[in-house]
């Protein structure tokens, strides 16, 4: 009877250790994201690096790895879209990589997001992408769709009408899971979201991208105003070092940062899971490609959004 008792509180465990078992489907409420229970629920975790620059990252056991070690309750998978190797030259082998991550983030009973990576339009091409990636995963509440990442010299009403028809594809075959929306200057621009949203649609939030040596509280202010004005946003691409991806981490931006987006129960997620000769490289050359990192492997931005995320998901046991 005992052991019969025992196993059935390990089971308890680890079903409430797995964040999709513990919130289910989310919704936005307001500005708040939320779990199917109507509960404030805030995603920390790690973004992979563009999949086919460190393509070796993308796997089930480094996934895995950021979910029991890192504590992430979120991934993102980064579809590059331009470049050598990304999704126009080679789209078969990008959704590969991408659905790998995908997978093994449902297995370990984590959020995850697909992340149409790119800094241009490239509307035909993303609304088959999402359309197809709606209709293997739309019935998992894991999945959040980004569908695009930083727009860089696209004007709002560019960006806007592009959201618009990739939103109502994906509605069409899944109508509950969440969207987000970027915007323009590499997602800085949420002022100007704030005064001409999107409308129509309950389950899209906006994306705002910072790096703490770089933007400071002149975008956390357009934040608060935007939040105001009743507009959800998301975190999904950050770091402490200069907006570059490279330079010395600002240790005590970052942390304003962190504890902004913990008072307002904003999500946040940091980059990159990858290896290149720069600070956000969380990885140093030869760590393995499948986790078991230790101390050793990390770089300092590493060790710090290890830190961090082992520190605001401690719930996750």
């Amino acid at each position: 009877m005992r052991l019969v008792l025992l196993v059935c509180l390990l089971l308890s465990m680890v079903v409430n250790a797995q964040p999709v078992k513990q919130h289910g489907k989310l919704k936005v409420k307001g500005v708040q994201l939320v779990d199917e229970k109507g509960k404030p629920v805030v995603l920390r975790g790690m973004s992979f690096g563009w999949h086919n620059f460190w393509p070796r990252f993308y796997n089930k056991e480094a996934v895995k790895w950021l979910a029991k070690d890192w504590k992430c309750n979120v991934v993102r998978a980064a579809m590059g879209i331009e470049p050598n190797g990304g999704y126009l030259k080679d789209p078969e082998g990008s959704k590969a990589k991408i659905e790998a991550v995908v997978d093994a983030a449902i297995e370990a009973g984590i959020y995850v997001i697909i992340d149409w990576h790119s800094h241009n339009i490239q509307t035909k091409e993303a609304k088959k992408f999402f359309m197809e990636m709606a209709t293997k995963y739309g019935k998992y509440p894991n999945v959040i769709y980004e569908i695009f990442n930083e727009p860089d010299k696209e004007t709002w009403q560019e960006v806007k009408a592009y959201s618009a028809e990739i939103i109502e594809a994906i509605s069409g075959i899944d109508g509950d899971n969440i969207i987000l929306v970027g915007n323009p200057h590499w997602d800085q621009d949420i002022h100007i979201v704030a005064d001409d949203p999107l409308k129509g649609y309950s389950n899209i939030m906006y994306t705002v991208h910072f790096y703490a040596a770089t933007h400071k509280q002149e975008l956390r202010d357009r934040c608060n105003d935007a939040l105001k004005k009743g507009i959800p946003i998301f975190i999904s691409e950050s770091a402490g070092m200069e907006a570059s991806g490279d330079g010395a981490l600002d240790n005590e931006e970052w942390m304003r940062w962190i504890e902004w987006c913990e008072q307002n129960k904003i999500s946040w997620v940091t980059w990159s899971v990858s290896d290149k000769d720069e600070t956000c490289s969380v990885l140093k050359k030869g760590a393995s490609a499948t986790g078991g990192w230790k101390e050793s492997d990390l770089k300092e931005s590493g060790i710090r959004s290890r830190e961090l995320l082992r520190k605001y998901n401690k719930r996750m046991k």
